[in-house]
């Protein structure tokens, strides 16, 4: 399957919506009745405020993951420095895994900070995200336990970064 990694069109926002929110609550990371789920399911402000990329299967356009963008020190930025960037809320459908739209949407990310001149990536995740850290670490990204932090009490996110 070749996937195509791009910014998302407003028509895509509900999907990509839905696959976040499906990969949050559906994997155990969120539970269902959160307030941040409504964050989650909101692409189409993600896409306004940050950047949303989708990957989609270049044969029928099928949305099969997204992640935001952001540049630290703006709304979407939880740990980034004004020099790096960041991801947040990776995600891909349950049907899709295995393929590969992760580790391109990291890519993509990695590749729009370079483009911007930043230093490098710096985001969080929740300990057990395993999967997706072993798409950061194949990436380059190495742990950095020293930022971990916790956005609100019984959350602890641990730290991943990368400089260029």
């Amino acid at each position: 399957m070749d996937i195509v990694i791009r910014p998302a069109r407003a028509e895509e926002y509900e999907q990509a919506g839905r696959i976040t929110v499906e990969a949050f609550v559906g994997d155990g990371f969120t539970a269902p009745d959160s307030v941040y789920v409504d964050r989650l399911r909101d692409a189409a402000t993600r896409a306004a405020e940050a950047e949303l990329l989708v990957a989609v299967d270049a044969a029928d356009g099928t949305v099969l993951g997204c992640v935001t963008f952001a540049v630290g020190g703006t709304e979407w930025a939880d740990i980034a420095t004004p020099e790096e960037g960041e991801i947040r809320m990776l995600a891909t459908a349950a049907a899709a895994r295995g393929r590969g739209a992760g580790e391109a949407l990291v890519r993509a990310a990695v590749a729009r900070s370079r483009e911007l001149g930043l230093a490098g990536m710096a985001f969080s995740t929740q300990p057990g995200m395993t999967t997706a850290h072993r798409i950061y670490e194949r990436v380059g990204f190495r742990r950095a336990p020293e930022r971990d932090w916790s956005p609100v009490p019984g959350i602890d996110l641990m730290v991943y970064s990368t400089a260029f």
